[in-house]
């Protein structure tokens, strides 16, 4: 039987790399986004390159329902789940005095309140995976404030400490809990900026890494992945 992935935020970036990595290793693939568009692109992609089942799902995860839709909708697809990836996010710079109303409720909604709720409505399914793992997106921030930073580096810090909980939580169950904390990464994040694209990190040095993690000692857990620029934080 082949194994199952389900991501979110798997239209674009590191998502859609860490998709393409696990297809190309026998993996089946539920994944979601808020673009049809570019769900459509990546699903016909990965049956254009891959033998297996794979679908995209339209889902604003802003929305705890449609959360945890998603998560039904993709253990239905799939038979059941293997690996968790929870990977979507958004960034908006600013800081706690002068973020507009609203922003730091979407931040929170979608990098952190989405993990907790799909990790709930995927464990049952989890727990009777083969090498059942769960692993999130968090980010340097997670670790390291930065000015600008504001909300999002809030919701990074929130994610990590999710992930150190599910951790514990899990160890009893065998489930494999990692943290990603990448630094800068070339995705759309970094669009305006004026640094070459040598300064930054590959979506595909993410995927491999998150991979190479995956594909140790099932008796070995990496909890922590860090990466950054060979030049430093940007």
């Amino acid at each position: 039987m082949r194994s199952r992935l389900i991501i979110t935020g798997a239209s674009r970036g590191i998502g859609k790399s860490t998709a393409l990595k696990f297809a190309g290793n026998q993996f089946d693939v539920a994944f979601c986004g808020r673009n049809k568009e570019d769900l459509s692109a990546l699903e016909n992609q990965l049956k254009s390159m891959f033998d297996g089942n794979f679908k995209g799902f339209v889902a604003d995860l802003r929305d705890k329902q449609a959360v945890k839709e998603f998560g039904k909708n993709a253990i239905d697809f799939l038979g059941g789940c293997d690996v968790l990836v929870n990977n979507a996010g958004i960034f908006v710079p600013g800081s706690i005095e002068n973020d507009e109303d609203g922003i730091f409720e979407d931040q929170l909604a979608i990098n952190l309140h989405s993990y907790y709720h799909l990790t709930r409505a995927v464990l049952p399914a989890l727990k009777l995976g083969k090498r059942p793992h769960i692993f999130n997106m968090c980010s340097i921030a997670s670790i390291k404030a930065y000015p600008n930073g504001g909300s999002y580096c809030i919701s990074k810090f929130a994610v990590y400490g999710l992930t150190k909980v599910l951790r514990e939580e899990l160890k009893p169950a065998h489930i494999g809990v990692t943290a990603i904390l990448p630094g800068a990464t070339l995705t759309e994040s970094w669009g305006e900026s004026t640094e070459p694209a040598t300064r930054f990190m590959r979506t595909t040095d993410i995927a491999d890494a998150i991979w190479a993690a995956y594909s140790i000692n099932e008796h070995t857990v990496m909890e922590d992945i860090i990466m950054r620029p060979v030049a430093g934080d940007i």
